[in-house]
């Protein structure tokens, strides 16, 4: 069955019915914040839909890098994201494709936070391509 998250946020706080936030302050990010938007608990069999906060000043995970590809868009707030040693600075609805192994990492750039949507496949489908990489 379908299922339905209603937006209640404004231009500067997005937010959606039935979506908690987890803050990732003790980890390798700083000043972040997501919500899984749609998952496991929607029924999604094969993708995560979901949504980053990143304060001014923060950023997420330096240098990451897995198996899976990243699909993001940038909505609000200014980015500089860095792709391996590329690195490119983003305003809202610009795209991202981040392929396997790749290191990224993205950082609020400006005083205003900055959110982004980002799709992966889902912990099955992650846990195979990780495997089939060893």
């Amino acid at each position: 069955m379908a299922v339905v998250h209603r937006f209640i946020g404004t231009d500067t706080a997005f937010d959606w019915e039935d979506v908690h936030s987890k803050k990732y302050d003790d980890g390798a990010a700083k000043g972040a914040s997501g919500k899984i938007l749609i998952g496991r608990d929607e029924g999604a069999e094969h993708f995560v839909f979901r949504y980053f906060l990143i304060q001014p000043g923060g950023h997420s995970a330096t240098r990451d890098y897995h198996a899976h590809v990243h699909g993001v868009m940038i909505l609000h707030g200014h980015a500089r994201v860095t792709i391996e040693d590329q690195v490119y600075d983003l305003k809202p609805r610009d795209l991202i494709f981040i392929k396997p192994w790749e290191h990224h990492d993205l950082a609020a750039v400006g005083d205003e936070p900055m959110g982004f949507l980002c799709v992966i496949p889902n912990k099955e489908m992650l846990a195979k391509l990780e495997e089939e990489a060893k």
